[in-house]
């Protein structure tokens, strides 16, 4: 095996680590329940879904390359971090390179698209662009949502809202009162994952004047931010059943409270590097949730 070709494998998973692997079903999620819906209402097509899809993910990887860039450049990211280590704090990837992969990811999702856009007319690409938009701006710009407490809003209404009912409209191209109810804890529980990188960061975060919500007001008040949005998330399922006459099946999502239980006795118990297990558990019960939900509404 040569040299250039090992070199090449690590660079890859340097890459791969830098997208955040444990973030990505904040990407995945609203498109399957976006989908569903369409399906539910007999107006599923795959061909705008997979673009969807690809085009959700993009711009979650794209997020994630400014997020780390823009939090080595302030300095929030230090080398004795809590949470996982960061390769431009870590000096295995350079600023030069992420921000050639922040054009490139952010560009290949404005070239897919244009796909949708001839589909679904301006309303798209207003979508498109402002999700982009919204992207940079997390961590980037003279007011980054992240750095004064408008991150868990920009997570709710992008990549629960935006990215629910915009899966649903390229397919149907129409609105749907039902895609936005279920939008409702596809964000919340997204959401979730932030409250979560928030909690566990606080301490770090307010040294670098991070302004996050768990900054503000206090870990307390993540915690219960936290449990509300799990609560919300359930109690949203009986408005869907009685509003919309769906069937029974449509409660499948209860099979994961047992995992949202011990999310939430996990962060009302633990503290620091250990939240990274929680992180990643709250990533994967907003999938589990999302494809449950998803299966009910087609079943």
């Amino acid at each position: 095996m040569s040299e250039t070709y090992v070199n090449n494998i690590s660079k890859f998973n340097l890459w791969v680590t830098a997208s955040r692997p444990k973030t990505l079903p904040a990407a995945v999620t609203p498109v399957i329940v976006g989908s569903a819906i369409a399906g539910f209402e007999h107006k599923f097509n795959l061909v705008p879904a997979a673009f969807a899809l690809v085009i959700s993910l993009l711009i979650q990887i794209a997020t994630n390359f400014v997020n780390d860039l823009y939090d080595y450049l302030k300095g929030t990211d230090k080398p004795d971090r809590v949470g996982p280590q960061r390769l431009l704090t870590s000096g295995l990837i350079s600023p030069k390179e992420m921000k050639s992969a922040i054009y490139f990811t952010f560009g290949l999702a404005f070239l897919l698209g244009l796909y949708l856009v001839w589909l679904g007319g301006w309303i798209v690409l207003l979508i498109g662009v402002l999700s982009i938009a919204a992207g940079i701006g997390y961590t980037a710009g003279p007011f980054p949502f992240a750095y004064n407490g408008l991150g868990d809003i920009f997570v709710f209404i992008f990549f629960g809202i935006v990215a629910t009912v915009g899966t649903y409209f390229v397919q149907a191209l129409s609105f749907s009162p039902l895609a936005l109810w279920a939008s409702v804890p596809v964000g919340l529980l997204i959401t979730n994952i932030l409250v979560v990188n928030n909690y566990r960061d606080a301490d770090e975060d307010k040294e670098a004047n991070k302004k996050t919500l768990a900054v503000r007001f206090g870990k307390s008040f993540a915690r219960s931010q936290y449990l509300l949005s799990i609560v919300v998330s359930y109690a949203v399922l009986f408005v869907i059943y009685f509003e919309y006459k769906t069937t029974a099946w449509v409660f499948l999502p209860f099979f994961a409270l047992p995992l949202s239980v011990k999310l939430i006795k996990m962060i009302y118990t633990l503290t620091g590097s250990p939240l990274n297990k929680t992180l990643a558990l709250t990533g994967i019960f907003s999938t589990i949730y999302g494809l449950l939900f998803a299966v009910g509404l087609l079943l």
